[in-house]
């Protein structure tokens, strides 16, 4: 049964730890999976009936001390209790939630295209490509369409062999994809993104089911580009000024690296890709010029 944002989140945690994960004993066959909601009390130092309230959504608006007893119960980490936190806040508080804007600034345009040796593309909440640089465009030039990752991990036929840590790729969209979800529950492009990935694969359904949080951070990539081969990517993600909804990622390959060497390949067909778009668009020009004087 799904009940409110907080209820579910607090319920798929709970469900997730054994008795043993918080030091309590555990007697014979259990009718519950994970904790009873008596056990997270009992570790909140709070009564059973305030906890249930909170699960079911009759209880929104806990007070610090309740919540921070409810993360250390639950034992969320950093991410996960920040999520808590915005899921307590009412609507009306949540300073992020604006106007999805699916415009990317120019200013921003012209930063990634000038990284002309680095992948560069700007993600929406729901992690929609909104643009790309053509080093980005040609590292994803397996994927089609080129147009958001969660749907390009799970659904697309190249992601599997794209990602070569799968799983971990798998995770990590889903997680970001909650953490977004943690800002602005009524997100219809989320909610949208959610519905078809839950309708078109049983494992992002699980993993969104388990509430799992992560923004982006700094770390590894291990990718297999169709030409180019294997590449150790190492990448950063910013949030963009006037545009919170939006993150900038940009891939890097380690100086004089192998994965550097596959990046010089990968300008080149960025680079070609590119001329035979503007030959293309110029002979489309000139044939309209003819076209016009006749």
């Amino acid at each position: 049964m799904t009940g409110t944002p907080l209820g579910d989140f607090l319920r798929a945690r709970r469900e997730a730890l054994k008795p043993h994960d918080v030091g309590l004993p555990e007697y014979g066959r259990r009718r519950v999976k994970g904790l009873r909601r008596e056990e997270v009390a009992i570790l909140a130092g709070m009564s059973s009936d305030y906890y249930v309230r909170l699960e079911q959504g009759r209880e929104s608006s806990p007070s610090p001390q309740v919540v921070d007893a409810v993360a250390r119960a639950l034992q969320l980490d950093v991410s996960a209790t920040e999520h808590l936190w915005r899921l307590v806040q009412p609507p009306e508080a949540r300073t992020w939630r604006q106007a999805q804007d699916t415009t990317v600034s120019p200013q921003l345009l012209q930063l990634m295209d000038g990284w002309s040796t680095s992948p560069a593309f700007a993600l929406g909440p729901a992690l929609d490509i909104l643009a790309c640089n053509s080093m980005a465009a040609a590292l994803h030039e397996g994927f089609h369409p080129l147009d958001n990752l969660a749907r390009m991990v799970f659904a697309d036929p190249a992601g599997r062999e794209f990602y070569q840590e799968w799983e971990r790729a798998a995770h990590s969209c889903v997680a970001e994809i909650r953490a977004a979800y943690g800002h602005d529950p009524d997100n219809p492009r989320i909610a949208e993104v959610v519905a078809d990935l839950s309708a078109a694969s049983d494992e992002f359904a699980e993993l969104w089911g388990r509430h799992d949080v992560k923004p982006k951070t700094q770390e590894g990539k291990h990718l297999r580009h169709p030409v180019v081969g294997d590449l150790h990517i190492l990448f950063s993600a910013f949030t963009v000024n006037g545009a919170p909804h939006q993150q900038l990622v940009v891939y890097q390959a380690e100086p004089a690296s192998p994965t550097a060497q596959a990046f010089e390949r990968l300008r080149a067909r960025a680079d070609n890709s590119l001329s035979r778009e503007l030959w293309d668009e110029d002979q489309a020009l000139t044939a309209l010029a003819d076209w016009a004087t006749r």
